[in-house]
């Protein structure tokens, strides 16, 4: 059986342009164009549509997708590793899901009551599920930037790695308490918190305002950062790029 982009376009939520797109780059030709210059998929071309939108979810890029789809050599393996994929996501964004939440309910137990935080006893009790940005796929159009930064935390400790998860999820907690207030991104308190970010940044490399805002950028474009934001508070992910293009604008032009 094969149906028309349209039917394909419907089904699986990508856009019919989207579809026409990958197959220009060669990453998912349909089965047969009909002579009406209509494209056909089949049943294999569906399949291989399903691994496109799960890499996707994941977090690969168009150009990394195609040479994980031109590497397998079994469908139904490749298909397990996915899913595997899938369920250790799954699970690290249950266990930060679940860390938000509890922060939550503690804040508003100690807001109410005049007390610290309970977990403040386990401070490490905040960070459960919480991972470092990757900067390689979000950067490659600064691919020295990029790879400076993996070379630096790479040779980082354990215990440095750890302390830096920490700082940057605080850093995130913040925000999220300016954007929930109501603080515009250009404000003093928010740039006070982006600068600290930047200099800490810097420490690992010096940052153009090209580069910074190309970072604040992969805040929202990044599928696993904007993710990583967005299950903090909604909205967070864009304030976050909004603050650091305001950063640049004032203090790095």
């Amino acid at each position: 059986m094969a149906w028309p982009i349209a039917e394909v376009a419907r089904m699986s939520g990508v856009t019919a342009r989207t579809l026409r797109h990958y197959d220009e780059i060669g990453l998912l030709p349909p089965a047969r164009i009909g002579s009406n210059g209509h494209r056909y998929y089949e049943e294999r071309e569906l399949l291989r549509l399903q691994q496109i939108l799960v890499l996707r979810a994941l977090g690969l890029g168009l150009s990394e997708i195609g040479r994980v789809l031109a590497a397998q050599v079994d469908e139904l393996e490749a298909l397990r590793g996915h899913h595997r994929r899938l369920l250790a996501e799954r699970d690290r964004l249950d266990a930060l899901a679940g860390t938000v939440s509890r922060t939550i309910t503690e804040l508003e137990q100690s807001r109410k009551d005049g007390r610290p935080m309970t977990s403040i006893n386990r401070p490490e009790n905040l960070f459960e599920g919480v991972e470092p940005a990757q900067y390689g796929e979000s950067l490659r159009a600064f691919p020295e930037l990029a790879g400076d930064i993996e070379r630096r935390t790479s040779a980082m400790s354990e215990a440095e790695t750890e302390a830096g998860h920490r700082k940057r999820t605080a850093q995130m907690i913040r925000l999220a308490e300016l954007l929930a207030a109501g603080t515009p991104a250009d404000a003093v308190p928010a740039q006070a918190e982006i600068d600290a970010q930047y200099r800490a940044l810097a420490e690992l490399r010096a940052v153009s305002a090209q580069e910074y805002r190309a970072i604040g950028r992969a805040c929202v474009d990044n599928e696993q950062w904007r993710a990583a934001y967005e299950t903090i508070a909604p909205g967070l992910a864009e304030y976050q790029r909004d603050a650091i293009e305001a950063y640049a604008a004032s203090r790095m032009s």
